[in-house]
């Protein structure tokens, strides 16, 4: 087993150019890291370009044998732990990550479900893969980004989705405006968070809706409110006048959940 013990080596150069969106995009690769998001990309069959084993990790068993019987039908790498620490982002590594594939653009919306989100600038990584992972906790199959979000592929969004990265599948949209007419031309009725607005989360129906998420900082942007068919609001009855964009999300997103299991029993009935 050869393990590469230089930090110039020209394989562990190409991996930490990974860190940045530039190539990222260039090579249509990036990096996921620790133990269970490695099993949740070859349970979900991801495409893995390559998987890097810190060989210390590995003679401290630190790595199951389990997990290192699955990752041999890969090509995988062997480095020292020094070089490990200058690829990972990660405070306490598990010495394990993997490159992977970027799936190819799909622009096409799949219009069979009740919900669709969009982001409209999203821009701190954290939120925007704790809203992934959220959306994949109520089936959500796609999400709708703006150009200006923060990017899915970044590495600490890519922690954050815990493994949604793989099953929710990240439209980019040059124009949201068109992207949102052309939605409306589906039946769906375009819904948007805002505080200029009486009407709650709680008095409209989720069904056919997309619903649009702005920037933590400024909100949903003026053309997509002059779009919105619905301006609703999460009720609040303290003095905070408003919530961190995931946490919104996720409100907004089980308020959906629990109208589909009322709806699901009363159909039973």
């Amino acid at each position: 087993m050869q393990v590469i013990t230089s930090k110039d080596n020209e394989i562990i150069k190409g991996l930490k150019k990974l860190k940045e969106k530039k190539y990222r995009d260039e090579e249509g690769l990036y990096i996921i890291e620790g133990i269970k998001i490695i099993e949740e990309a070859i349970a979900e069959r991801a495409k893995i370009n390559k998987i890097v084993i810190c060989e210390e990790c590995v003679e401290a068993e630190e790595i199951s044998q389990k997990l290192l019987y699955e990752i041999a039908k890969y090509n995988c790498i062997y480095v020292s732990k020094k070089v490990f620490s200058t690829l990972t982002d990660v405070v306490a590594p598990q010495g394990i990550l993997a490159v992977i594939e970027k799936p190819g653009r799909d622009s096409n919306i799949d219009y069979n479900q009740d919900l669709i989100l969009a982001l409209d600038g999203i821009q701190d990584p954290g939120n925007l893969g704790t809203i992934l992972r959220t959306a994949d906790s109520v089936n959500l199959n796609q999400i709708i980004i703006t150009k200006n979000t923060a990017d899915p592929y970044n590495p600490k969004v890519v922690r954050s989705t815990m493994g949604a990265i793989f099953r929710v599948k990240i439209i980019e949209t040059d124009n949201l405006v068109q992207t949102l007419k052309e939605i409306k031309k589906n039946k769906f009725k375009v819904v948007v968070t805002s505080l200029d607005t009486e009407d709650s989360i709680y008095n409209i129906d989720y069904k056919k809706k997309v619903i649009v998420i702005g920037n933590e900082a400024n909100g949903v942007s003026k053309e997509v409110q002059e779009l919105a068919d619905n301006k609703v609001k999460i009720p609040m009855l303290g003095r905070t006048e408003s919530l961190n964009a995931s946490v919104a999300t996720g409100i907004v997103l089980y308020e959906y959940v629990r109208q589909k299991i009322n709806f699901d029993k009363n159909e039973k009935k």
